[in-house]
């Protein structure tokens, strides 16, 4: 039985396979179903807006990913400290400029 998870930050909504009868609490996989939005535009301080934005996607790529990878080791991804943790890397990303 999938279990759907809908983050209380960004829209973020995962989808987790079967549970895992190895591992009690842990899911055989996962996937996310809404993600990050990407930016569309840079800071004025950027000088080579396509770099820029594909530092961006592919930092925002790794997060997302970490975060179906803990979902589908069991941590609960929507508990306050967890999505405290989301927030503030995303903001870390966002103002690596």
């Amino acid at each position: 039985m999938k279990k759907t998870i809908k983050l209380p930050c960004f829209g973020l909504t995962i989808q987790l396979g079967d549970p895992d009868p190895q591992r009690p609490g842990a899911f055989q996989g996962g996937k996310l179903l809404v993600g990050f939005e990407r930016p569309t535009t840079v800071p004025l301080v950027v000088t080579n807006d396509e770099e820029y934005l594909r530092e961006v996607d592919a930092a925002l790529d790794a997060l997302e990913s970490l975060i179906v990878a803990h979902a589908c080791a069991g941590i609960d991804v929507s508990s306050p400290a967890y999505v405290e943790g989301i927030e503030t890397a995303y903001d870390a990303i966002d103002n690596n400029d």
